[in-house]
């Protein structure tokens, strides 16, 4: 889902582990979201691939619980150019 209001990309521990991402790595914290503070860990994505856009160095919070989708934030979408019309949403690379 696409989260303009998200700081980075978001995703939920479980879908860390399913895609292999190495939270031991990361940094520890907090993060104040829609539903108030959660445990997260800062996490360097090597790569985000959306369609057919692929961006490396990524930074990412993997919550300590569960989330229902994947949050595309800002960390990813600040390298793109975004186009809205209607109901749709293009995203083109920016760099």
């Amino acid at each position: 889902m696409v989260d303009t209001g998200a700081t980075m990309i978001g995703l939920g521990a479980g879908e860390a582990r399913r895609i292999g991402i190495d939270t031991s790595k990361g940094v520890p914290g907090f993060a104040m979201t829609a539903n108030g503070q959660a445990r997260v860990v800062r996490v360097k994505l090597d790569s985000v691939r959306v369609g057919e856009i692929a961006i490396s160095n990524v930074d990412a919070l993997v919550h300590e619980h569960d989330m229902p989708l994947v949050l595309l934030g800002m960390s990813f979408l600040n390298r793109m150019e975004m186009q809205r019309d209607g109901q749709s949403m293009t995203l083109r690379k920016r760099f």
